[in-house]
């Protein structure tokens, strides 16, 4: 169980961390599994939890005035998911976050998280750069979203995304990109035919 998360604090960190400080930040974490189409934070409702991916995978989203739904993150193994802007300042939550398939997760709340931080500064330092490099990776993808088109998108997103690819529903990645499903059918039919 603790040997995704300590690949993951360890790739962030970028050198080896030791099992007292693994287990320190596990200590302050418990697992829970949820089945497929589990809603883990909604709108409009406090996020209490960080989640950490051990199996499974999930996404998350919000909903516009018309009723469409706009993909904004996903998590597969390994990855960290949650509802940041609730999580950190006691609002309602901006996003839904629900299980795309069945989940093995760590479930890490407010008290869980500052312990960890306040007991380990290589834990306190892990978080702040996963939530930098996630600010860094939402500036990139909003810059690339309105300077480049839809197909350069697509190929730069399986390329640095190749597990996504065939685990995400297409018209998820579709909206998660910013155009319709048809076309992102259409741009991977003309990448085919240019094999």
């Amino acid at each position: 169980m603790l040997a995704v998360l300590k690949e993951n604090i360890e790739k962030t960190l970028g050198r080896s961390v030791s099992d007292e400080v693994l287990h320190a930040v596990g200590d302050c974490m418990f697992r829970k599994t949820f089945d497929k189409k589990v809603l883990l934070a909604e709108e409009g409702q406090s996020c209490r939890y960080v989640y950490f991916v051990l199996e499974g995978s999930c996404y998350s989203y919000l909903i516009d005035a018309k009723g469409e739904k706009h993909a904004m993150q996903f998590a597969l193994e390994g990855y960290w998911m949650s509802d940041l802007y609730s999580f950190f300042s006691n609002r309602k939550g901006i996003y839904t976050i629900e299980t795309l398939e069945p989940c093995q997760m760590l479930l890490l709340n407010r008290q869980g998280f500052n312990r960890a931080c306040d007991i380990c500064p290589e834990i306190d330092r892990f978080f702040r750069l996963l939530i930098q490099n996630a600010f860094v990776a939402l500036q990139y993808r909003l810059a690339k979203t309105n300077s480049e088109d839809a197909e350069a998108r697509y190929l730069e997103f399986s390329q640095l995304h190749p597990n996504f690819i065939q685990r995400i529903p297409q018209y998820l990645i579709a909206s998660y990109l910013g155009i319709k499903p048809q076309s992102l059918s259409r741009i991977r039919k003309e990448m085919v035919s240019k094999k």
